[in-house]
């Protein structure tokens, strides 16, 4: 232990930031509550208490949207926001249990506990955060490809708003069309942070793309030994791209790979194109900050943009049991949200959550994790100044 404690306590620190973000917002709410709710009964002493509940209070009751953020029902209003939450219901890219077509609404469900203040990061989303949830994407049950071309529209719709897309699977095969949305509006590379315990990089799966395969056909088409990149497209027909131009898998880094399951046809693609991989036991040995180090540097290098893709998978299933595709040894819940805001900081252009299956789940663990993977995401772009618009919400002297 240290001879002394020098400086003040960080908590202090963070408090004292947080008293000079106004608190507009809540008091909005709370008018707007007793607007729409009319008055409480005369027995309740607390008079910004609404009749009918319009707020965030009680987090069990009212219709959920994801952090009880306003609907954008008129998705042509969407540009209004800077940030929307978007659930993509889709499951049918599953090769192992089905039912993360259900994780959009179950994360929207516990978001209901939370009221965007937090202490740990000294910021207030509700405040210096304008959120909205843009509701889900119509996508097709059973059909992969115009499920694709479904998402991907209505990502580049969001995006080109000028809006964060905070993308909500179902599962890992959206990886690819959620990227396709995005990466041919920025002129130049984008790199990709993947956090998984599988390598997803096959080319196909059962003959078809799926969960195992966006990061083959979101790398494809660049110049890589020993294959025809043309090859896929000629046997499977019905797809009628074959990559992204401007995502290098050099700028691909996939991070706590591992277990007995699903990585050997991908690690073979990994290594063809100079994809980086790096394994739980890696991380392990580098430490959470070394590895986003080092992660952020492959990601960013020559690259105009970095986006996240985290599948809750990633997380060990001790405390994250609800995903199709379990598997033991990954990271624990404080390493994984300690990781992400590290890699946030940088800025990112978008971000998915994938394989949350409710199902499986116990006491929406799950679920609650996914949710707080979005939260410290927002959080600390917030905080960097990369999102938001912390500088209204600071008390004028």
């Amino acid at each position: 232990m240290p001879d002394k404690i020098t400086g003040e306590l960080r908590g202090s620190r963070n408090l004292k930031r947080l008293e000079g973000i106004s608190q507009t917002r809540q008091q909005e709410e709370i008018a707007r509550g007793l607007e729409l709710g009319l008055e409480a009964a005369d027995s309740i002493h607390d008079r910004t208490i609404s009749l009918f509940s319009r707020g965030h209070q009680p987090a069990f009751a009212g219709i959920n949207t994801f952090m009880k953020a306003p609907y954008c029902e008129d998705i042509r209003k969407v540009g209004e926001y800077e940030a929307a939450y978007v659930g993509i219901p889709f499951d049918t890219g599953t090769t192992y249990r089905p039912g993360a077509r259900f994780g959009p609404q179950a994360v929207r469900q516990i978001s209901a506990l939370y009221d965007g203040y937090s202490v740990d990061g000294a910021v207030d989303i509700q405040e210096e955060l304008d959120l909205c949830d843009a509701g889900d994407i119509f996508v097709i049950p059973g059909n992969i490809e115009k499920t694709f071309d479904q998402v991907s529209k209505a990502v580049s719709y969001i995006y080109t708003a000028g809006v964060f897309p905070i993308l909500m699977g179902g599962d890992h095969s959206l990886g690819y069309p959620n990227v396709r949305g995005i990466a041919p509006h920025i002129d130049g590379n984008v790199g990709i942070i993947h956090i998984d315990r599988h390598i997803d990089m096959q080319e196909m799966d059962m003959d078809e793309r799926m969960h195992t395969t966006p990061w083959f056909w979101t790398s494809n088409g660049h110049g890589h030994e020993g294959r025809d990149v043309s090859t896929s497209h000629h046997s499977h027909s019905h797809m009628h791209d074959v990559g992204l131009s401007n995502c290098p898998p050099k700028n691909l880094v996939q991070m706590g790979i591992g277990g007995w399951y699903g990585s050997r046809p991908g690690s073979a693609i990994a290594r063809e194109r100079g994809s980086s991989v790096m394994t739980m036991t890696d991380i392990e040995e580098l430490g959470i900050k070394k590895a986003a180090e080092m992660a952020l540097d492959l990601a960013w290098k020559n690259a105009k943009a970095v986006y996240l893709s985290f599948d809750i998978d990633s997380i060990d299933p001790g405390f994250a049991p609800g995903t199709g595709s379990p598997e033991p040894g990954g990271l624990m819940p404080r390493e994984a949200l300690e990781l992400v805001r590290l890699i946030a900081r940088e800025g990112l252009c978008g971000m998915e959550v994938v394989e949350v299956a409710p199902p499986y789940d116990v006491n929406q663990n799950t679920s609650q994790l996914a949710c707080r993977i979005v939260l410290d995401v927002l959080g600390t772009l917030t905080t960097e100044g990369k999102l938001g618009h912390r500088a209204r919400c600071l008390h004028q002297d």
